[in-house]
């Protein structure tokens, strides 16, 4: 028998000091993660409405988290929404400006397919 099978989410606080705080925090974490999965599912289905609701969704759960923004930003971008993505990538660029290089790394594998000026436009931010 392999108990952890059975399980949908296993989220462990024992060294917490506040275990409840800190189970409730990893909990929305979790759902978060579910929501950019499902945000993601709709995108490859060319549900940008569905994908939209799910990435905000994910946001407010775990709004400080810059790969929920940037994946975010990344499909209104792909979605000719460019000028909406702009002011989320330069704001995640501020924050951590790794997110610019793989932002440079993702037109060649299709992960970002927007025209030449638009990628200048989000490499300029």
């Amino acid at each position: 028998m392999e108990p952890w099978n059975n399980r949908s989410v296993d989220l462990r606080v024992d060294d917490s000091p506040k275990p409840l705080e800190e189970l409730r925090r990893l909990y929305a974490v979790h759902t978060a993660y579910e929501h950019m999965n499902s945000g993601d599912l709709a995108v490859e289905k060319n549900n940008m409405t569905l994908a939209m609701n799910e990435y905000n969704a994910a946001m407010k759960l775990f709004p400080a988290n810059l790969e929920m923004q940037f994946w975010t930003a990344i499909a209104l971008a792909n979605n000719k929404q460019v000028a909406k993505a702009l002011p989320m990538l330069k704001d995640i660029f501020s924050k951590d400006k790794n997110w610019k290089e793989l932002t440079r790394r993702l037109p060649p594998v299709g992960l970002l397919t927007v025209s030449n000026d638009d990628l200048q436009k989000i490499l300029a931010q």
